[in-house]
């Protein structure tokens, strides 16, 4: 994974780079990350390609998952979308984390602050109480500065780089 550029970005957009790099850098068997806000839209990633992804589908007026290599933006916000549909049938409150569980892999999701989400594919080797435990530790950070100003300014910088170098 490379550093990501940062150039013009404020402190707290920095700073949720620095923590998405050191999550996927420091915990074995994540193969990828993704930011999601409550709509939907990608706000940072761990793979700058799903970024020229995400700016291509919006460009385009594409909508779903494209074939084998759906994206995890929209993988997560499906996921979210539907437990907490599930929660609020069920009245069980408000939910916490997800995890799927595959033969090849696994998903996770958690909530991070106002309906956004951190999503976590894992290989099939990854440790999932290891993934999670460090999963929390994003959310408690991150959650607080995930501003709507820094959701936007998240936003913007995906769309106006071309090259892919922000997450």
């Amino acid at each position: 994974m490379t550093a990501p550029s940062t150039f013009g970005l404020s402190s707290e957009a920095r700073n949720l780079h620095w923590l998405l790099t050191n999550l996927v850098e420091e915990v074995p068997g994540i193969e990828s990350v993704a930011v999601v806000s409550s709509d939907g839209l990608l706000l940072l990633s761990s793979d700058p390609g799903r970024n020229s992804e995400a700016r291509e589908s919006r460009a385009a007026a594409r909508t779903g998952p494209r074939g084998s290599s759906a994206d995890l933006a929209t993988i997560v916000s499906g996921i979210g979308s539907l437990t907490i549909g599930a929660a609020k049938l069920m009245d069980s409150g408000a939910v916490k984390h997800t995890m799927v569980a595959m033969d090849e892999g696994s998903v996770f999701v958690m909530s991070i602050s106002d309906g956004s989400l951190l999503g976590v594919h894992g290989s099939a080797d990854c440790d999932m109480s290891v993934v999670a435990y460090h999963m929390a530790l994003f959310v408690g950070r991150a959650g607080h500065v995930l501003t709507p100003e820094l959701r936007s300014e998240l936003r913007k910088s995906l769309e106006s780089d071309p090259a892919g170098s922000h997450r």
